[in-house]
């Protein structure tokens, strides 16, 4: 455990021992349920009742994070967005997470609001609905109108609530520390997965973050009409409190009302799948919670996207490899997808690339055939995933979050219109991929990047090599070599050395006609040249099988 991490239990000592209890008392479930003892089990129920013996593995967890609480579930949120890490059932069960948080009283979200903005909020907003439209972990969300009339949505964080996640933050860390001690567990790869997770949520807890989110959307497709994001209103947003604009229209749930307007369902699909793949394509920079209640129908069929505080980023070279994953499935290319998925995992070493490229290629042969009416990117992407954590790799953390993203964009896209289908609807957008890739100007940016690189490594590489001729002049210069399944082209080496060695003393002996002989010829001069020949051939034959 790391040491800097011990000062902080005595400051969360009760609450890390409730933590402690609650994961032991599920463990003690585990084992208990394998006995005869009735009696110790009626000890341990659900809010239901439910006996816990009874329960899964993965409903057990489940619902002791759903009793640690805000933090806790967030992080089964975060993880059920990995069935690459912690397998399809545990991530299939963590995705029930719901938040179940009361609102906060009026007085008190007044108080804040008015803390924040410093005003009172009579002399900010014409009119302040005290009853929230919703209330979630870091917030609740209020409508109001602001003095010149234009409603507003606000969006008031929970007092209190950054000291609390502050505080399970630090006890994840110590737990973390502990399991990746454990053979077991750390293949989970629970530290980086605590890092990841306290830094998505402690930008979740900063509104401001969903202040500039919201703008660079709005830059992003400033000259596409049709769709829209809320405007936001600087001079009344902090950290903590955060004005923006109330867009009306019609939810996607509602399928009453969209036919009520006559609706092009399956135009609003495309519209959606087409922004979606501007937002990850174009501009690495995507809205990650597509879900039916983030998207509205505005007036004239534009498409209104709200929520935008959970967002995630490519870099380009994270694009490019995603791009070609895409192409790779639709092409039916199992060596090239393989290959690709490896490069994107760090595939360790004595890694079975054959019967992962065999795994794939079922992969390939099962969605290649499907009629493009029945295919389901969403599917093929989350099987992908599945074959990646039976292949004990581990999938970028922004590439699992990108395939739950298409994942939630195609169920979105069906729920308007159940024959739609999301390859389909993006299909055409792929054109414009390949040009987006082979344009000069991206191929510039390549050869700038590359310059830059090289750049960098002509000014490092004059010190590295001092800093290595100082360790040999020292005697500290140490080399060590990790081979990667060279014991079959050890044992070829060997056996051609053997082979030349009996070729070249056969032939002296044939030459130089050393008895016994059969006639002229030296008998094992003779028969040592064609066992080294029958062998010969026998090597290079399998060596040209093998590559």
């Amino acid at each position: 455990m790391k040491l800097h991490l011990l000062p902080q239990l005595p400051r969360n000592a009760r609450r890390f021992a409730e933590v402690v209890n609650i994961l032991a008392k599920n463990g003690l479930i585990e084992w208990l349920s394998h006995t005869e003892f009735e009696g110790p089990k009626k000890l341990f129920t659900t809010h239901d009742g439910e006996r816990l013996t009874d329960q899964s593995r993965a409903i057990r967890i489940r619902l002791a994070l759903t009793e640690l609480g805000t933090s806790y579930i967030k992080l089964g949120q975060m993880l059920s967005t990995r069935p690459d890490l912690i397998g399809e059932e545990i991530a299939s069960e963590l995705a029930k997470l719901q938040e179940h948080v009361p609102a906060d009283p009026a007085e008190t979200t007044l108080a804040t609001v008015a803390s924040e903005l410093g005003r009172a909020v009579k002399d900010i907003f014409g009119e302040f609905d005290p009853v929230p439209i919703a209330s979630a972990s870091i917030g609740q969300a209020h409508s109001a109108r602001l003095i010149d009339g234009r409603r507003v949505v606000v969006k008031v964080q929970h007092p209190g609530i950054e000291a609390r996640i502050r505080s399970d933050l630090e006890i994840l860390e110590v737990l973390a520390a502990l399991a990746e001690k454990s053979e077991e567990l750390k293949r989970y790869q629970p530290v980086n997965v605590v890092k990841e997770f306290r830094r998505s949520l402690l930008r979740e807890l900063d509104f401001s973050r969903e202040e500039r989110n919201l703008q660079q959307f709005a830059v992003n497709f400033a000259g596409n009409k049709t769709v829209r994001f809320p405007d936001v209103f600087p001079d009344l947003s902090t950290s903590r409190v955060l004005t923006m604009e109330l867009l009306e229209g019609i939810n996607f749930h509602d399928a009453a009302k969209l036919d009520q307007q006559h609706v092009n369902r399956e135009e609003i699909a495309r519209r959606g799948a087409i922004v979606w793949m501007e937002m990850i394509f174009r501009d690495g920079f995507f809205h990650a919670d597509p879900h039916p209640g983030n998207l509205l129908v505005l007036p004239d069929g534009v498409l209104g996207i709200i929520d935008c505080g959970m967002v995630d980023r490519l870099d380009e070279t994270m694009r490019e490899a995603v791009e070609e994953v895409l192409e790779s499935i639709v092409g039916g290319d199992a060596t090239h997808l393989a290959r690709l998925l490896m490069r994107l995992c760090d595939a360790p070493s004595g890694f079975d690339e054959e019967a992962f490229t065999g795994d794939l290629a079922d992969f390939v042969a099962y969605y290649g055939n499907q009629p493009m009416d029945r295919f389901q990117l969403g599917g093929a992407l989350n099987e992908i995933a599945r074959t990646v954590s039976r292949g004990q790799l581990v999938l970028p953390s922004a590439v699992s979050r990108l395939i739950k993203v298409f994942a939630m964009l195609e169920g979105t896209a069906r729920l308007l219109n159940p024959a739609v289908n999301l390859l389909q609807l993006i299909e055409p957008y792929q054109r414009q991929i390949l040009r987006r890739r082979l344009s000069p100007r991206r191929q510039i940016k390549k050869i700038q990047r590359m310059f830059s690189e090289w750049r960098h490594l002509g000014e490092s590489l004059p010190r590295v090599l001092g800093d290595v001729f100082q360790q040999v002049q020292s005697g500290k210069f140490d080399i060590h070599l990790e081979h990667r399944r060279l014991e079959p082209a050890v044992n070829r080496l060997v056996m051609g050395m053997i082979v030349s060695a009996l070729f070249l003393g056969s032939a002296m002996l044939w030459s130089n006609k050393v008895p016994p002989r059969l006639g002229e010829y030296s008998l094992f001069g003779v028969l040592g040249c064609v066992i080294s020949a029958v062998l010969g051939l026998r090597l290079v034959w399998k060596i040209w099988r093998n590559e």
